[in-house]
């Protein structure tokens, strides 16, 4: 399974950071390149444990819906999201926050399966992969933006 592992620093305390990177709402202007919507589960504000949100948006052309769930939480320091139904086989992005002396390392750790065997292996060492990197990337050039912001 292909693992994408990033980290960003961010000149913010940690509590800001983590809800940053859980807040719906800025998720979606981290993701208007694919016209990316919360349609449903929560769909607005801070998504908490437990909690899921379903997804609408373009991808390679093609419009896709993908639901994820909250599977663990530790506030400010970790949570995770999976996959409950959508075009992967599945997804698991986990998101670190670790203090540090003035400032917040975010790191992602973002572990996915692409259906169809071998046409999927070869699909996610071509294109996917970087892809997501990309996609993540600028999801975390937003949150550092917003967070650095408020200093």
């Amino acid at each position: 399974m292909p693992k994408i592992e990033l980290l960003t620093e961010i000149s913010a305390p940690i509590e800001k950071v983590f809800d940053l990177a859980r807040s719906i709402d800025l998720h979606m202007e981290s993701t208007k390149q694919t016209g990316e919507q919360a349609i449903a589960g929560k769909t607005s504000g801070l998504i908490e444990p437990g909690e899921t949100v379903t997804w609408r948006a373009k991808h390679f052309g093609i419009w896709q819906t993908l639901t994820s769930k909250i599977t663990e939480f530790d506030r400010p320091n970790f949570f995770a999201d999976e996959m409950v139904q959508g075009a992967f086989k599945s997804f698991r992005h986990e998101h670190h926050f670790i203090r540090a002396d003035d400032h917040t390392v975010m790191k992602d750790i973002f572990v996915f399966e692409s259906p169809f065997g071998v046409v999927g292996r070869v699909f996610n060492w071509l294109v996917l992969t970087n892809y997501m990197t990309k996609l993540l990337k600028e999801r975390n050039r937003v949150i550092k933006k917003v967070a650095e912001s408020y200093q």
